[in-house]
């Protein structure tokens, strides 16, 4: 049986037609891959993102329960300066004893300090120190001899990095004045601000934090003395002939 030509070529491949194949073949493997590989990409973004929004409600969450639960004695101080464009701050809450465990041992913080310290990137950290001592000028540990009083954080922790700014203001209740520092002892402000952003590109977060008024529980067992020895030089004058 003879085969012509044109049957031959009917029942095979050029070489025109193998080198479109692998090139189409290519094409489609290399845009399936691009395909996953972005997926992957904005998968991984997504996630970090989610991260990061975890990770700044978890700090706004620690603040709340902080400033909540303060009892009606704590000296609460604030500072800000300026630090070459940059504002850094200190915030000290003081007489808030804190129990907990640090390097396998029982410690007991009476002061807490959150504070910036600035990165050489330009950016800063938010640093937790826990004291085992009152840090404030005019408390009685300072008045003490440094010698036998320690004054150095006891523990630290990095609560927030890469910080564009965090600046602190608050609420005086008696004037209803914001204030960028604050050292008036014997009360404390009804309300904080804290603004802050993140990296150079970061969107600014705004946070009002409430101070429930509470009775100073120092003041508190004064008042009830005085109206225990008053209550009790009265029965002993009613009782006197």
């Amino acid at each position: 049986m003879i085969v012509s030509p044109a049957s031959s070529r009917k029942s095979g491949f050029t070489l025109l037609e193998l080198v479109l194949s692998v090139l189409l073949l290519t094409i489609l493997v290399g845009m399936v891959f691009g395909t996953a590989r972005n997926s992957l990409a904005l998968g991984n973004k997504v996630v970090e993102s989610q991260n990061e929004e975890m990770l700044h409600q978890a700090f706004f969450e620690l603040l709340n329960q902080r400033f909540s639960s303060l009892p009606g004695n704590t000296r609460f101080d604030l500072k800000s300066e300026d630090s070459g464009g940059k504002y850094l701050s200190y915030l000290t809450l003081q007489n808030v004893p804190l129990g907990f465990t640090w390097g396998g041992q029982n410690r007991i913080a009476k002061t807490v300090q959150l504070s910036t310290v600035r990165k050489r990137t330009g950016y800063l950290d938010i640093v937790l120190s826990y004291y085992e001592n009152e840090i404030l000028e005019g408390s009685e540990s300072t008045e003490q001899s440094t010698e036998t009083i320690d004054t150095e954080p006891f523990a630290q922790v990095v609560l927030l990095e890469d910080v564009a700014y965090f600046e602190w203001r608050v609420l005086d209740g008696n004037t209803l004045e914001w204030e960028y520092d604050w050292e008036i002892e014997g009360r404390l402000p009804i309300k904080i601000e804290l603004v802050l952003a993140f990296g150079a590109q970061g969107e600014e977060l705004r946070h009002i934090f409430w101070l429930p008024s509470k009775q100073n529980p120092e003041v508190l067992m004064r008042q009830m003395t005085q109206s225990a020895q008053r209550g009790t030089q009265s029965t002993d004058d009613g009782n006197t002939p």
